[in-house]
């Protein structure tokens, strides 16, 4: 079941749900504490409603393909004098079932409601189809 609030974010640079594992696996994508960041300057102003459960969805070549649980907001200081918010997520991507999604910058709020679902548990391992057929299916409703 979704949170009532998630965020969705696209994740630039990125082909399929595998290569978003791979870079946060790295040591560049981990704060401290060896747990997956995203960094942004814009801090959530309904920081509350995501901590209650709520995850981010990421955007893959248009297609929403997977969601991690939102574990916290941390400050980062980069020495510059801008306060950025590091949105600590748990390691785990669990993959959703394949929703199309328009281009747009930074991140949005996702109501829990508009969420997609999380693929059945046998279908959480598959293999990625490519992102183009992924969209495909999911323009003409099969999931």
């Amino acid at each position: 079941m979704a949170a009532n609030l998630n965020l969705i974010k696209l994740s630039v640079g990125t082909d399929h749900v595998e290569g978003l594992a791979r870079w946060q696996a790295s040591a560049r994508a981990q704060g401290p504490d060896g747990l997956p960041r995203h960094v942004t300057r814009m801090w959530p102003k309904r920081a509350a409603e995501l901590l209650d459960g709520g995850s981010i969805y990421w955007v893959i070549k248009g297609v929403v393909l997977a969601r991690q649980l939102i574990l916290r907001l941390d400050e980062v200081d980069r020495g510059d004098g801008i306060r950025r918010c590091g949105i600590v997520l748990d390691p785990t991507l669990v993959r959703v079932e394949a929703t199309p999604k328009r281009a747009f910058q930074g991140w949005r709020y996702l109501p829990g409601a508009d969420a997609p679902r999380d693929l059945r548990k046998g279908r959480q391992n598959e293999e990625s189809l490519p992102p183009a057929l992924q969209s495909a299916l999911a323009e003409i409703g099969v999931r």
